[in-house]
């Protein structure tokens, strides 16, 4: 682990020269993974009314490829509750997100929205059907909205809402500007198991092997993703989330294949109120799946970035001032967890 700090730092010496070069893209686009379609008309309508399809659960993808990006597996990017892919772009302080940064490394990089969430849209019949007494109310899903004073203390930002940690990595000053990327978050009306991990492993195979990372809500999302097809997963990359600890035999056999990092900030235990011990918890549990992991033989770590002398990050690691020495850090351990591997293979 030291290593891999040493690498990363030395990488970040030379992060300024290269942001401030020309970004030339070779190619890219939009598209959607999977989606099905479904009537819109109540169940029971009677009369049968014509016939009123819509597609539902597909999930919107982003694309940017740099010229020689096909040296590298591809990055897929996941935002987490409340936000959409825009938590990969520029900062809310106006510095280079993890998006262009990648790139800038010869990295594809697509970005996902949830499905029910941005550009992926939602399933609103039921919405519809209660609005026309087709269904009761009590079948309206729960619309989780992050408030500013919610997201300052979950995020660890500060102990208390407005105060901020001496050594704060988040640009504060930008909060406004996170809160304006903070959106409804209508996943009560997902079914189970979220379509949202069968389109990443989708997505997946279709980019031929890809590195995801998930962070937060959608943290443990590419650990799900490889349990239904892991042929596309080259590397998990599980950034600040609660981890499954009760996996089976097989499905840790499954994650023992696929190299996996997992990455917390700082200040875990020091946030006052009803998130107090959040983020010991979730460390917890993913201290005992990445033992699990690696009691099963596989390639896990876990990469808590006080313990490498890198201090005040908070939860919106790609978003801290110090984002691009992070990205470092995550892209030296793709080069030795899943290129190296890549090029060790038998042609």
């Amino acid at each position: 682990m030291k290593s891999l700090f040493a690498f990363a730092l030395a990488c970040s010496v030379l992060a300024a020269a290269e942001t401030n070069k020309p970004l030339v893209i070779a190619e890219q686009g939009s598209f959607f993974v999977g989606g099905e379609t479904k009537s819109s008309n109540p169940p029971d309508a009677n009369p049968a009314p014509p016939p009123s399809d819509v597609t539902i659960n597909q999930m919107y993808v982003q694309y940017q490829k740099p010229v020689g990006g096909g040296q590298h597996a591809p990055v897929v990017m996941v935002h987490g509750c409340c936000l959409s892919s825009k938590t990969w772009e520029t900062t809310p302080d106006g510095r280079m997100g993890w998006n262009e940064y990648f790139v800038r490394k010869s990295r594809s990089v697509y970005l996902a929205d949830q499905v029910s969430r941005a550009r992926s849209g939602f399933d609103a019949t039921i919405i519809n059907a209660v609005k026309s007494g087709a269904a009761p109310p009590s079948q309206l899903p729960n619309v989780l909205m992050a408030s500013h004073q919610t997201s300052w203390t979950l995020f660890r930002f500060g102990p208390t809402f407005n105060t901020a940690f001496p050594d704060e990595q988040f640009p504060v000053q930008a909060a406004d500007e996170l809160y304006k990327q903070m959106i409804p978050d209508v996943n009560a009306l997902l079914p189970m198991p979220n379509p949202t991990w069968k389109n990443m492993a989708a997505l997946g195979v279709q980019l031929h092997g890809a590195v995801l990372i998930g962070h937060s809500e959608s943290g443990f999302f590419p650990e799900e993703a490889a349990l239904i097809d892991p042929t596309g997963v080259k590397g998990i990359v599980s950034i600040e989330m609660a981890c499954t600890t009760t996996m089976t035999p097989q499905q840790l056999a499954i994650m023992a294949k696929i190299p996996i990092l997992v990455m917390f900030g700082d200040h875990l235990g020091d946030v006052q109120g009803r998130f107090g011990s959040i983020w010991t918890t979730n460390f917890d549990t993913c201290r005992k799946f990445v033992q699990q992991v690696t009691a099963a033989g596989g390639d896990a770590q876990l990469m808590h970035l006080p313990k490498l002398g890198i201090k005040g990050n908070s939860h919106m690691l790609m978003q801290d001032k110090n984002n691009l020495q992070l990205a470092d850090l995550i892209l030296a351990w793709i080069d030795q967890h899943v290129e190296s591997k890549k090029a060790s293979r038998p042609h």
